[in-house]
């Protein structure tokens, strides 16, 4: 019986690059425009060890409207802005950095073909409808078999939630080879959420996404940190594979309502 514990190690390349770490995230809401904020702050402090640090693009083709100001991160100022543009914006300005607004959403051209600016390294997922994750899910794939040197797809992060509930579930886009190691089983591919959970994602698909007219009526539909928790708690789990190069963890399942958090372990 193989008693050592599984664990991931993060793809060598990403530890010591040349260039900075290509990051796609998707979805400028709740837990989006929470997790740009995340993405600066590991950003700042990988640049501080010598690291490269990121190069992000936002990626969302929603206005800031009335209802998203408190529970996501836009002031009234921003009001009729684009999200992305407004997020990225402030970010570039506060962290000095020179990431970039795709103020559309991210898929496939009409012709089904996948533009250079839909290439990264990292994929960071924060949509609210589950067809749009199945559409993330086939554009990695594609990506998967594509070899882009230096832009090659590795990981995918997604982040979904309710009320009071979410989650964090990171994939690897195809197999990352992994090191001998006597101390650990190395497990070199995490499966895709649209794989694992599928058939939850689609039995979700009925919940109601009707736009809110306001702020209280978007609270009844997620609670007012569900998303800032779920940015905080994932952007650990990815500072952790940069800091340590390895991790025992793939994401966590998170109630805030009774303050219980359970991780899902590599497998």
């Amino acid at each position: 019986m193989n008693s050592k514990p599984k664990v991931h190690f993060t793809f060598n390349n990403f530890i010591q690059p040349t260039n900075p770490i290509t990051i796609n995230l998707i979805g400028a809401g709740g837990t989006g425009s929470q997790m740009l904020t995340v993405l600066g702050r590991i950003n700042h402090a990988l640049t501080e060890l010598e690291h490269p640090g990121f190069f992000v693009r936002l990626w969302d083709d929603d206005k800031v409207e009335e209802p998203n100001l408190g529970r996501q991160l836009f002031a009234e100022s921003e009001l009729g802005l684009y999200k992305a543009t407004a997020l990225i914006n402030r970010t570039n300005r506060f962290f000095g950095t020179n990431w970039k607004a795709e103020n559309h959403r991210f898929r496939k051209d009409e012709f089904g073909k996948i533009s250079h600016s839909l290439t990264a390294n990292i994929f960071v997922s924060c949509v609210d409808n589950v067809q749009t994750r199945f559409e993330i899910a086939d554009v990695l794939r594609t990506l998967d078999t594509t070899y882009l040197y230096g832009n090659t797809a590795k990981y995918w992060m997604d982040f979904g939630n309710s009320k009071f509930s979410g989650q964090v579930l990171l994939s690897t886009i195809g197999d990352i080879r992994q090191p001998d190691s006597k101390k650990f089983e190395t497990v070199s591919k995490l499966k895709f959420i649209t794989d694992e959970f599928g058939t939850l994602l689609k039995q979700s698909e009925t919940e109601d996404d009707t736009p809110s007219c306001s702020l209280a009526e978007a609270l009844e539909k997620q609670d007012l940190f569900i998303n800032s928790t779920l940015a905080q708690m994932g952007g650990s789990l990815l500072w952790n594979l940069f800091r340590n190069g390895m991790t025992e963890n793939r994401g966590f399942f998170l109630n805030l309502k009774n303050f219980n958090s359970q991780p899902i372990k590599v497998a």
